[in-house]
Parts: C-alpha cells; sequence; structure tokens
C-alpha cells in the first residue's frame, strides 16, 4: 500500500494555471455529438486461464519491448487503423505466465490509429509505453495503484459538450512524450509540441477521442486499484492488424 502522492503548493498552482490550454490540445474535443454508449462488461472473473503464447494478438516484435519486469499489461485492441472503438485488457503475469484478468468496450482516436502520432491528428499512438502516473477531478479509487494527484485542474472545459465534462475525472497517464514522475497534466513535452502528448486513459464519453483511450468509471477504477509501480505496468496499444504485424 502507498500514502496518496502528495505534490508541492508551487507546481498544483502552475498545474492549475496551465490546465484549461492543456485540455484543449488532449483527448475528447467536445465539438462532436456522441455516440451511444454500449454496455460496459464487468471484469470477467473466469478469464484467467494462461496463454502459451505469451499475449493473444500482439506480435513478438511488441512484446520484446515490454520490460523484463513488467508484471501487469494494458492491451488496448482498436476495431481498425481508422476506426475509434476498441477493446481494453488487462493481463497479469505470474509463475505460470499471462493471464487476462478483464475487458471493457472502449474508444481511441477519432480518425483511428497511427505510428507517427502528431498534435492534432485525431489519431491514437501505437506502440509500447509505460504506465506511471495518475490523477484526476475525483479521489484516488485506492488504496493502493499509481501515484494519484487529485486536482480540480483536471476538469474538462464546460465550453464542451456536457457529454464531456466528466472525461478527466479519472485519468491514467499513458508515457507518450511526457515526464515520468508528474502529475498527467503535467504541459511539459520533452520531445515538442509538435509530437503531441497529454495521451491518457480516461472515462469515456461515448465515442472517439482526439488521441486517449477511453473506458467506463467501472474500468478506469478497476484499473486505479490493480496497475502497481513495483509491477511496472505498460499499455500495449493500436488497432489489431499492427498488434499482430
Amino acid at each position: 500500500m502507498r500514502p496518496t502522492a502528495i505534490r508541492p503548493t508551487v507546481f498544483r498552482s502552475v498545474l492549475a494555471t496551465a490546465a484549461a490550454a492543456l485540455l484543449l490540445t488532449s483527448c475528447g474535443s467536445g465539438g462532436a455529438a456522441p455516440e451511444p454508449k454500449g454496455e460496459a462488461r464487468q471484469p470477467d472473473a473466469r478469464a484467467s486461464s494462461a496463454d502459451p503464447g505469451g499475449l493473444p494478438g500482439i506480435s513478438e516484435r511488441f512484446r520484446e519491448q515490454i520490460p523484463d519486469d513488467t508484471r501487469q499489461v494494458v492491451a488496448v485492441y482498436g476495431d481498425g487503423a481508422d476506426r475509434a472503438t476498441a477493446t481494453v485488457v488487462l493481463y497479469t503475469k505470474d509463475g505460470d505466465g499471462w493471464k487476462k484478468r478483464a475487458d471493457w468496450p472502449a474508444h481511441n482516436g477519432k480518425k483511428g490509429w497511427t505510428p507517427d502520432h502528431h498534435e492534432d491528428d485525431k489519431r491514437s499512438p501505437v506502440g509500447v509505453f509505460t504506465l506511471t502516473d495518475a490523477g484526476g477531478v475525483l479521489a484516488d479509487p485506492g488504496p493502493g495503484g499509481l501515484p494519484y494527484t487529485r486536482s480540480d485542474a483536471f476538469a474538462a472545459p464546460r465550453t464542451w459538450a456536457e457529454s464531456h465534462w466528466h472525461d478527466f475525472d479519472l485519468v491514467i497517464a499513458i508515457d507518450y512524450n511526457r515526464v515520468k514522475g508528474t502529475p498527467p497534466n503535467d504541459p511539459t513535452r520533452p520531445e515538442g509540441q509538435s509530437k503531441g502528448g497529454s495521451i491518457w486513459l480516461h472515462m469515456d464519453h461515448g465515442s472517439g477521442t482526439s488521441g486517449c483511450v477511453s473506458l467506463s468509471e467501472q474500468g478506469m477504477r478497476h484499473l486505479l486499484r490493480t496497475l502497481e509501480p513495483d509491477r511496472h505496468p505498460v499499455v500495449v496499444m493500436g488497432d489489431k492488424a499492427s498488434l499482430r504485424a
């Protein structure tokens, strides 16, 4: 177990003033009408058989990018290179190999996926990325889990469609063009602004995102309670064809 992460007051103040500008370029633009929501699947307690090939639907090329000490994988299987629907699956690795623990319907970028994500392309990046930090408007669902920063600065702008207002109530930062060990809404982008950033797992509004992956509140709470820093979790994400290649 770990205590809730405490961030310096000055740092939070800077984040709060920058939050509005950041969110306008991160997931969940409020300009489009949402698609009807599918009913979220509950985690399947029976889905625990070991997969003899490692991780199903994920090629050796991607498995080799998973750190040796990783024991938790969040796999995002996109339905197509140009589609915004996906499935999120949680796997854990124990003594007898990888096991599926839960799955949820999800959404990704409005325009699909890309191996070369850039700002405002409305596509989610394909790849393997670590998961080190979390946060949101709501309190930490813990105990346990990733370091969590609760702040009203995560709130989506009320100029967005009301269906998007709770997108960032719960957030897990995907370590794409960001500084690990900082709150998810830290605006620093080490590889430059044009490379894009603020790629998160967050709550679903029923349609595609600006590049993030979104799933139900129930799914987000499950991940936030389950992912542990000492198990070195990663996300493996992309359209199914790319992940198999």
